[in-house]
């Protein structure tokens, strides 16, 4: 994750009171929480930010949230982060639009702060346990033993 001891979250919403909601629950999870109502905050506060999550409203007031989360995810220092959606809308067709655009993550508003919370560490857990398996020596098939497992695995017998 970033530098700061806790993780860096851009919310993206052009409803004041849903980006106050929704920033107010993140950070009293001690997360550190960037807001932005607009499409140049965002991407301003991204270029600036190393992130570990973005959660975008997907329709800021006519604008394309997805569209404006492709174009943060093309920025060198964003290319991994993870985005979640947040919408009033829960259309099939929304739904496969953002699936198909590489999220895996929605909520529905209103949405209830501990399922927020909730996909949020799920969200951030993930990018986090794959980049600790991209360096990590693998063995190869067959050749595992409880004399050759690294001393943090254990066997259930």
């Amino acid at each position: 994750m970033c530098g700061l001891s806790q993780p860096v979250i851009l919310v993206i919403d052009a409803d004041s009171l849903s980006l106050t909601a929704t920033s107010t629950a993140l950070a009293s999870q001690n997360y550190f929480v960037s807001n932005a109502e607009d499409r140049e905050s965002a991407i301003a506060a991204a270029k600036q930010l190393n992130l570990d999550l973005i959660i975008c409203d997907v329709n800021l007031n006519g604008e394309d949230g997805v569209e404006l989360c492709r174009v943060i995810r093309q920025l060198p220092n964003c290319n991994d982060v993870p985005v979640m959606f947040l919408s009033n809308n829960q259309l099939p067709s929304v739904a496969s639009r953002l699936f198909s655009n590489g999220s895996a993550l929605f909520l529905k508003k209103p949405y209830a702060v501990s399922l927020l919370l909730d996909l949020v560490e799920k969200a951030l857990w993930m990018p986090h346990l794959i980049k600790s398996h991209e360096h990590r020596p693998h063995m190869p098939i067959g050749t595992f033993s409880k004399e050759n497992l690294p001393a943090t695995q254990q066997v259930v017998q």
